[in-house]
């Protein structure tokens, strides 16, 4: 299961082919000035072949980007990821789905999550997310339910405190702050965990009131993801049933940030958001 590579390629051909298309080349003259047969060209660009990053320089030279932080972030994408990862003691539980989401969070300098009915996965508690992680599957056998949840508090501490944590900006339906996910009990230890999130610097919670009416998310939850360099690699992240689907394209990267801005204006603002937090906490008290 050798997520990183494939996601690495994958995000690279798609930046590769859109600076391609911007130098208005087609694949296969490309593939005549590299010497390559054409059939790379489209392995590269759909992610299911590798480069080097000797190879990326070449390419770049060819297309004539000299921006030196841009240059340097797809050489670093086009490396093979061998390095040893956290997640690796836990691929045999780990769906290929999910696997793709981690390694896209791994990657990711910021991410701007919306949330229709659950508390997001980086800021839930042990029992909360056992007991999301049962409803959600409840066949699963109990060593897995565990694996499970050591993986999302692991994704908690890797994405949360690392040397530079991801930037997270959460935006909350009410309605979560009303689900008693795992009982009462568990549920307040939950809020006080959403209440103390929202004070760490890194990041940013705001809470969509029920007196928003209707709003711009009401198709589904979604995670954008940005990433350390340019703007045209962010992913749009958007989870369903049986599949996941990640959107790459201009309109669709345009589509959910204007759904995103919209909903942070529809949403309290932190200040407030924190107050409803509180009140929730006293009344589960």
């Amino acid at each position: 299961m050798a997520a990183i590579p494939t996601m690495r390629r994958r995000m690279l051909g798609a930046q590769l082919r859109r600076i391609r298309e911007r130098q208005q080349l087609t694949a296969d003259e490309v593939a005549t000035r590299m010497k390559w047969h054409p059939s790379k060209m489209s392995r590269i660009e759909a992610g299911r072949s590798g480069l080097r990053a000797h190879e990326v320089g070449g390419l770049l030279d060819l297309y004539e980007v000299w921006d030196p932080s841009t240059r340097d972030a797809l050489e670093v994408l086009a490396k093979e990821g061998k390095r040893r990862v956290w997640w690796q003691p836990y691929n045999d539980v780990l769906t290929p789905r999910y696997l793709d989401y981690i390694c896209l969070e791994a990657d990711a300098s910021a991410a701007l999550s919306f949330e229709t009915t659950l508390i997001p996965g980086l800021l839930q508690t042990p029992d909360y997310a056992r007991a999301v992680i049962r409803a959600l599957k409840p066949e699963r056998e109990t060593d897995e339910v565990n694996a499970l949840v050591e993986v999302r508090l692991a994704r908690q501490n890797a994405a949360l405190n690392r040397e530079e944590p991801l930037q997270l900006w959460v935006i909350v339906d009410e309605s979560a702050l009303h689900r008693e996910v795992g009982g009462a009990s568990a549920f307040n230890r939950q809020l006080k965990r959403l209440r103390d999130a929202a004070e760490q610097p890194d990041i940013t919670l705001q809470i969509l009131p029920f007196g928003a009416g209707a709003h711009a998310g009401m198709l589904g939850p979604f995670v954008i993801f940005e990433f350390p360099v340019q703007a045209d690699l962010d992913v749009v992240y958007s989870e369903g049933l049986a599949s996941s689907v990640y959107l790459e394209r201009d309109a669709d990267r345009i589509a959910y940030r204007r759904t995103f801005d919209l909903l942070r204006a529809a949403a309290l603002d932190v200040g407030p958001s924190h107050d409803m937090i509180e009140r929730r906490i006293g009344e589960q008290t």
